[in-house]
Parts: structure tokens; C-alpha cells; sequence
């Protein structure tokens, strides 16, 4: 018997590219001496803190509560906390209910997406673009329109204006960028947020890598504007701060309207997020912003190590670095996807190929890859320099 046809929309976007890589090393016996170093996935690889799984496990064992559907848009305490950091952290008034709890980021841009967009509206990424966001939209049928980015790895308002049409429904920015790592500039967020408001479109801002920002202050002043919810729909992830991937807990900050709609998008998708996955955030929130200060240091170290690194390697380019992440040019002479599988087998090192964050028409993607560091510290960084130094071109 044959299967029922695919829909042609899920069809169409590729498979998850973390997995493909995985398969990569799946059945190699690495040595002990030479082991993998596995520098493709952007996700802690140690569990949280032992205080804030004390929480968990408190939680879990005494709370009934814990066990139980929780509130749509999240537990009305960590609202009113994403709320209170937001206007601290930025300037500006937040509400709690202008604030959703998702389960991930991914929901978060998801349930969003929903909100703006369906089969032949478009929405502008810069490139290279985070592969979630691109499966996304080529799953719901909207158009994805490529805003390619400068040597430095920041977009340009004047060309996202140009991209810009009467079926424009919003932008996606990320910053700290993922894949690039770039930081972007204040001056250029809030450019685009007045190309946006201007043009009537949504601007989704994505701050899941803001806790480790090399830089000092609020890295834009966009919600000091009083009518920032009119334009912005801000992005947040616990994940990456609080080491909490598995639980599942993302955050949305943006108007009361709009969340009235991603309620519904949440009800029937996964009906609330992870309580126990909130409890910790809520926790971590109030108790461990030291904590979080000392892994944003070691990430700092990390970044500085791989600049130092890819800056003494011949024939290669750094093209960003921030967050958990370094964008680089290769020297190889075949393109990034086979180079990336070889350096498999010659250097023992996962990454991933540019060609998976770029469209297919984009050559620029042959020439480029992605390194995750944040699971690697300063010596292995330094290994990871050796090994591909010694990798021929």
C-alpha cells in the first residue's frame, strides 16, 4: 500500500540540518587521543546549575500544581518577571500581559509567524538565516525573501527597503546573530524598526543570545518608544542562559492584540509551556544573575580565543564572532558541504556548512561555515586550531 501524498509545503523545506550532521558521525570509533570535537550544535551541553535543579526536582516531587495545564500564555509570575527584566534591561515600559511564555523560541517565532503571515505573503531574512525560521516559513507557504548582508555580516536598511512590497508582512532580525555571531549595531535596529513602521510591517526581533552580548548597556532603545508594540514583536529564549533546552521555554514580547491571536496558536499546538521548565526559569530569573554573569566571561574568553585563532590561520576568514558563534571563510578548494564532511574524517571536527544557512542560489554559502563554540573552551579551542591548520586546503 502507498502512502497518502506529502503535503507539498512540508515537502518542500529540507531536513534539519543538526540531524543530517549527526549522521555524519554516527558509527566512527574516534580516538581517545584525537576525540571529536563537535562544534555544530548551538545548545549547552551541561545541565543547569545544581540550586536551580534542586527547583526542578522540589517542584516536580511537591508541587501538584507542576504536573497540571498551566495558563496559555504562561505562569502569570514569570510573566510579570519577563516583563519587569525587559523594561529594566532595555528602558521603556512592559506589561506582563504584554508578555507570552512558548514552549522554546521556536514556538515563540511560530506562533507569531502564524499571526502575520500565510501562503504568499513574504517575509525578509537576512542571510545567512537560522534554518528553523527558514523551515517555517516554507511550511506555512510564505515566501522567504533573502536580504543578503555585508562584509560585516549586518544588514542594510536601505536594501531590506528595497526587498520591501505591498505583500511584505515582516523582518526578522537576530542579534546576537545566529549563524554569524554578529552583534548589530543600535543605529541599524533602529533603522529598520523605522523602515518597518513606516512600511507597516512587523519587525521580530530575536534576542535568545542577548545574556552574552560582548557589549555593555542595552544593545538598541527600541522599547523606550511608548508605542513599541505597534511595530516590534521581541523574541527571547532560557535555554541558552539557564542551560535549560530540554524543558522548552521561550518568551514573546509584544502587543496585547497580537497575543490574544498567539493564544490561540499555543492552545492547540501544545496547550501551555512546560511547567516544570517555567518553574526553573522564574528561579533563575531571580536567583542567578552571578551565575549567568560568570558563563557570559567564559563565553567572552571563548570568542576572544577563536578570533585570536582563526586570525593566525592561513588562508581562512573570520567574517563574525559573538554569541555562541563564529562565521568563517575557508580556503578549501571544494565547497563547505564537502569540506565540512572531510574535516570529519581528516580533523575529527563536526561543523556546518554554510550552504545550510544560505538559499541554494547563493555561491557564498560554498565558501563558508559555522562554528559553535560555547561547548568548547579555551583549550580545545586551541586544539581546534591546530586541527585545522594541519587539514590540507
Amino acid at each position: 500500500m502507498s502512502l497518502s501524498p506529502l503535503n507539498p509545503a512540508l515537502a518542500r523545506t529540507f531536513a534539519p540540518p543538526v540531524m543530517e550532521a549527526a549522521r555524519w558521525v554516527k558509527g566512527i570509533d574516534f580516538p581517545a587521543d584525537k576525540p571529536l570535537i563537535n562544534v555544530a550544535q548551538a545548545a549547552p551541553v551541561d545541565p543547569p546549575p545544581e540550586a536551580l535543579r534542586r527547583v526542578v526536582a522540589e517542584a516536580a516531587l511537591n508541587n501538584p500544581d507542576a504536573h497540571l495545564y498551566g495558563p496559555d500564555l504562561g505562569l502569570p509570575e514569570l510573566r510579570a518577571e519577563v516583563a519587569a527584566t525587559t523594561a529594566a534591561h532595555y528602558g521603556g515600559t512592559v506589561s506582563a500581559d504584554q508578555v507570552a511564555i512558548t514552549a522554546g523560541c521556536n514556538e515563540a517565532f511560530c506562533a507569531v509567524m502564524a499571526t502575520l503571515a500565510g501562503p504568499g505573503d513574504e517575509v525578509i531574512v537576512p542571510t545567512p538565516w537560522y534554518f528553523n525560521h527558514k523551515m517555517w516559513l516554507d511550511m506555512t507557504g510564505v515566501s522567504t525573501v533573502a536580504l543578503p548582508t555585508g562584509p560585516d555580516m549586518i544588514p542594510d536598511p536601505e536594501h531590506a527597503a528595497a526587498l520591501m512590497s505591498e505583500r511584505t508582512r515582516a523582518l526578522v532580525l537576530i542579534s546576537p546573530n545566529n549563524p554569524s555571531g554578529a552583534e548589530y549595531p543600535a543605529e541599524v535596529v533602529r533603522a529598520l524598526a523605522d523602515l518597518c513602521r513606516a512600511r507597516g510591517v512587523a519587525l521580530i526581533l530575536d534576542e535568545t543570545y542577548r545574556d552574552f552580548d560582548s557589549r555593555s548597556g542595552r544593545p538598541h532603545d527600541l522599547f523606550t518608544d511608548p508605542d513599541w508594540s505597534d511595530t516590534l514583536i521581541h523574541l527571547y529564549s532560557f535555554s541558552k542562559a539557564y542551560r535549560l533546552t530540554g524543558h522548552r521555554v521561550g518568551a514573546i514580547v509584544a502587543s496585547r492584540e497580537r497575543l490574544s491571536e498567539v493564544e490561540k496558536f499555543i492552545d492547540t499546538v501544545t496547550i501551555c509551556p512546560n511547567q516544570l521548565g517555567q518553574i526553573a526559569a522564574l528561579w533563575g530569573m531571580r536567583n542567578l544573575s552571578q551565575w549567568v554573569a560568570g558563563e557570559r566571561a567564559e563565553l567572552l574568553s571563548r570568542r576572544a580565543a577563536m578570533i585570536e585563532g582563526f586570525g593566525a590561520l592561513d588562508g581562512w576568514k573570520m567574517l563574525g564572532c559573538g554569541g555562541y558563534f563564529a562565521y568563517v571563510e575557508h580556503p578549501a578548494a571544494e565547497g563547505s558541504a564537502d569540506f565540512a564532511r572531510r574535516l570529519v574524517r581528516e580533523a575529527n571536527v563536526l561543523c556546518l556548512p554554510g550552504t545550510m544557512f544560505m538559499p541554494a542560489d547563493d555561491p557564498r554559502g560554498s565558501r563558508q561555515l559555522r562554528i559553535a563554540y560555547a561547548n568548547v573552551d579555551v583549550p580545545r579551542i586551541a586544539e581546534l586550531m591546530t586541527r585545522l591548520a594541519a587539514v590540507r586546503p
